[in-house]
């Protein structure tokens, strides 16, 4: 499959019923509404829908820090993984934020998937944040992409 039905555009606050339902299925703890409402009320995020027609298919959310940006939530319909679609989410999100913006995340450390993809973006493992997912006790990773970092290729 490729992403060329997909399209990209500001998540809004009618799409939050559809969210809820992919992020209770992608998550063993999932964000409340307050919280979606919460990150959509900030001007200075960037909160995308991605779309097949009227199906939302995936979403993200990245809010701004002074110094950076910070990749909190990514999902993909489970129906729809595997198909691109949030790499296209990505893309969307770097040309909103700039190619050279400072950007961090967390990641379960055993969401090699995602941790996969997010390496293909230029991230990089810099820590770890000891039992962060109070769900299961889990670590995640801290993730940064920072044009000029230590860690990027010259």
């Amino acid at each position: 499959m490729t992403t060329a039905s997909i399209a990209i555009r500001p998540l809004t606050y009618a799409d939050l019923p559809r969210v809820l339902a992919i992020e209770r299925r992608s998550f063993p703890t999932a964000w409340s509404l307050s919280m979606f409402v919460l990150e959509l009320s900030k001007p200075s995020g960037v909160c995308l829908a991605a779309v097949d027609g009227a199906e939302l298919a995936g979403y993200l959310i990245c809010a701004r820090y002074a110094e950076a940006f910070h990749l909190m939530n990514v999902a993909v319909d489970p129906a729809r993984r595997r198909q691109g679609i949030a790499s296209t989410l990505l893309d969307a999100m770097f040309e909103r934020v700039g190619a050279d913006a400072s950007v961090t995340l967390e990641a379960r450390v055993s969401n090699t998937g995602a941790i996969k993809l997010y390496e293909r973006y230029g991230f990089r493992t810099v820590g770890t944040r000891r039992r962060y997912y109070t769900d299961t006790g889990e670590d995640a990773i801290i993730m940064w992409r920072a044009i000029g970092a230590p860690w990027e290729a010259a």
